[in-house]
């Protein structure tokens, strides 16, 4: 792999005549974003950024913004904004009783606490807890298994249920780290490239990149080649703005996802809609497969999924081979949370393989294994230790894919003592009580206060930190430190831009930096040896020496594009380790039938059942409870539980909304702008109102993510954290077979207007 430069690239740095100087970087996080990497001119004048503009010649996204990079002035100098390290008491936990320490202070503070801890317990009573999409997720497992030594970093949602099924399916069918839409980001030319083909259709199920950006995918890139002529196949419970573009829309019940693909395969085989020559030459199973899909019919498929069988069917044709079309692959973090996701997932890798779709130009980009390693990132420890890492004994899946803890059994070790017992938190840019990450939140809160030390790092105070921290250190944004972002780690098609530094606030340190200081404070005063980077120049250096550059010319061009080996790696013997054609499997075929779910005792063919607390399974809570609720649609003014401080982007959503259908609303009485109550008997939350008919009329959609800044931080309304946490309605361990895909977007509730003595909101 190599990366590819602009001939004559606009400069790093220019200086307007009043001594404005001009920097381009390229954006991540904090605030955050996935690692998209956008292009950005930032305008700093005598050390303070005077504004933010979208980079013309960043060649993908070519000076186009969303809202909450071009609000990064408003969250740099936000009066609430964490500038300096601080500690308080553990008995003064969820108070504001914060004293302002030095780094040296903090760094000493913290070493000697947790080798105090680990001389006492073990290495393995320190976990380090990790958020979504940040910056932080890159230097995570080297800060825990490096510096601090722990078997267990652990990613709190419950069922992993954020790429974890995906990312199984997509390893154990095709050895792939990742498959992406074909957007052409890993060419210099993009859209213009004469190699590339658009997609004639594109099959977005689960997912709404324009808002959220996804695991490295630019989302306007979709609405790049739908102008150029592909059309959007939409598969959502809600109706949203792409829907509204789109040639087909599928508007199915949450959680029957798996119904409708295993239909579709139905249909593609039994109308031999299907490529034969990539199936016989590079696809292990088919013959089970097409057996399997039998009992799948778009007719009951149609009823599961509360569609007609007739919109399958046209559907499927759409998707089916003809020798000279092509379609690509859009899946979403909505297949992760649902306990059928890793099915689901198979059915997606299915559908794209027999269809001739995979890997080619128009098709869906498969993905090599991380190319853009994580220096470092090998753990310094025992196998003994290694193999104590929670959950790996209940759920061996985590061992073999994702090397965390499992999240449900971290909860309940953090409850029980058992198998033993954790006594030092790291939050890892993490505000896991927000109605973003783990299932029964108030579970996790009451679990993580038994801890007997606790260190966060955080830009700005959270509920998370105000609870549960006895230090907080603060983050600098990514305007302010050198770094580099890569699509999806470098391992599919896409960018590879580097952060550079323009200002410095406070004494605040980036995740990378807090890395390299941590990792030299604790080789010298607790291993007694010399950590590899003195300084982030250090690393950066040492990380891009693998990618055929250097920092120096990524950081003065600024971007570079990454094409991974281009199209049809598997014939050129790109994916697997050996070299040899084919995929990283144990047959070197794409496995519809997986030898990989077989030996962890999972079923090898995909499959389907209902959703664990819908009607169907559970008609007990129907009555009582008839709407399905699904969660976590995507803001342009958030990411997750970000941003709520921001005036601009807060403007632009207040507050937090339940959609709900207006014949369901009329029937309960409710109108846009009343305050609901959703329950169920796991918890409850309360949102306003949206009444509209983007919504089925047996389904609401509730927003995620929502605490309070401006409120009371102590406790115990921290921030407001309970009012609208969907999360409490969430129950614990209701997962797939594998430990995968919680229900976050398939609980059943009841809605009703909140009695004017129990309002909580406005």
């Amino acid at each position: 792999m190599a990366f590819h430069f602009k001939d004559n690239p606009a400069p790093k740095e220019q200086v307007l005549d009043d001594g404005t100087k001009i920097i381009r970087t390229c954006a991540w996080s904090p605030p955050g974003c996935h690692a998209v990497g956008c292009g950005i001119r930032l305008f700093v004048k005598d050390g303070e950024l005077i504004k933010v503009e979208g980079d013309p010649d960043h060649q993908l996204t070519q000076g186009r913004l969303c809202p909450r990079c071009l609000a990064l002035k408003e969250a740099v100098y936000h009066p609430d904004r964490i500038l300096y390290p601080m500690k308080r008491a553990r008995e003064d936990r969820g108070l504001d009783k914060w004293e302002r320490i030095s780094w040296d202070e903090a760094t000493e503070l913290i070493v000697s606490k947790t080798e105090e801890i680990r001389a006492k317990y073990g290495s393995e009573s320190i976990c380090v807890y990790m958020g979504t999409g940040r910056e932080a997720v890159r230097y995570g497992f080297t800060l825990s298994s490096k510096v601090l030594r722990t078997p267990n970093n652990c990613y709190a949602q419950s069922g992993w249920s954020c790429m974890g099924p995906r990312q199984t399916a997509m390893t154990m069918m095709l050895g792939s780290a990742y498959i992406e839409l074909d957007f052409n980001g890993g060419s210099l030319d993009v859209w213009d490239d004469p190699e590339w083909t658009r997609p004639d259709y594109v099959f977005c199920l689960g997912k709404e990149p324009l808002k959220s950006n996804p695991d490295g995918l630019w989302g306007h890139a979709l609405i790049e080649i739908m102008k150029r002529g592909s059309k959007l196949i939409m598969v959502d419970p809600r109706v949203n703005w792409l829907a509204t573009r789109a040639d087909q829309v599928l508007q199915i019940i949450p959680g029957t996802d798996g119904a409708l693909c295993l239909a579709i395969l139905n249909v593609l085989i039994n109308e031999d809609l299907i490529d034969h020559e990539f199936v016989d030459k590079w696809c292990y199973g088919f013959d089970e497969l097409a057996e399997r899909v039998q009992e799948y019919t778009p007719e009951f498929a149609a009823e599961t999924c509360g569609i007609t069988a007739d919109e399958i069917r046209v559907c499927a044709r759409k998707l089916g081979f003809d020798g000279e079309h092509h379609w690509s692959l859009l899946m979403g973090v909505a297949v992760d949370q649902n306990p059928n996701g890793c099915q689901v997932t198979q059915c997606l890798i299915a559908m794209a393989a027999i269809t001739g779709n995979l890997d080619v130009p128009g098709g869906t980009v498969v993905g090599v294994q991380m190319q853009f390693e994580m220096t470092g990132a090998t753990d310094f420890m025992s196998d003994e230790l290694k193999n104590k890492c929670i959950g790996w004994d209940t759920y061996p899946i985590v061992k073999v894919l994702l090397n965390t803890t499992h999240p449900d059994i971290t909860l309940e070790a953090l409850e029980t003592g058992r198998p033993y017992e954790l006594k030092m938190a790291w939050l890892d840019s993490t505000n896991l009580l927000s109605p973003t990450c783990s299932a029964q939140p108030k579970r996790w809160h009451d679990a993580l206060m038994k801890m007997e030390f606790t260190v966060a790092k955080e830009m700005f105070m959270t509920p998370t930190v105000m609870a549960l921290a006895d230090v907080v250190l603060p983050l600098a944004t990514w305007a302010e430190h050198d770094g580099i972002v890569m699509t999806n780690q470098g391992c599919q098609m896409g960018i590879a831009g580097a952060i550079n530094k323009g200002l410095q606030v406070g004494e605040c340190k980036s995740d990378l930096e807090m890395l390299i200081h941590f990792g030299n404070a604790f080789y010298e005063k607790a291993y007694g040896e010399e950590y590899p980077f003195k300084t982030v120049e250090e690393y950066l250096t040492d990380d891009v020496g693998k990618m055929d550059t250097t920092w120096e010319e990524l950081s003065e061009k600024v971007v570079a594009t990454n094409d991974i080996g281009g199209y049809r790696k598997h014939e050129r013997g790109l994916i697997r380790a050996d070299g040899q054609p084919g995929f990283q499997t144990t047959t070197g075929r794409v496995e519809l039938w997986s030898t990989g779910y077989q030996s962890l005792g999972d079923d090898p063919l995909p499959y389907y059942f209902p959703p664990k607390l819908g009607a169907e399974a559970r008609p007990d809570l129907a009555k009582e409870y008839p709407f399905m609720c699904t969660t976590g649609a995507r803001y342009f003014a958030s990411f997750h539980s970000e941003h709520r401080q921001i005036p601009s982007l807060r403007q632009l959503t207040p507050e937090p909304y339940l959609e709900i259908h207006p014949e369901a609303a009329e029937k309960l009485g409710i109108k846009t702008g009343d305050e609901v109550t959703i329950e169920n008997p796991w918890g409850s939350a309360h949102e306003i109102a949206k009444v509209t008919p983007v919504v089925r009329k047996d389904v609401v959609a509730a927003a995620h993510g929502w605490w309070y800044p401006e409120e009371d931080g102590e406790e115990p309304n921290l921030y407001g954290v309970w009012k609208s946490n969907v999360n409490s309605l969430i129950p614990h361990r209701v997962l797939g077979k594998m430990g995968f895909g919680a229900p976050y977007k398939q609980v059943p509730v009841k809605v009703y207007r909140t009695p004017n003595e129990e309002r909580v909101l406005g």
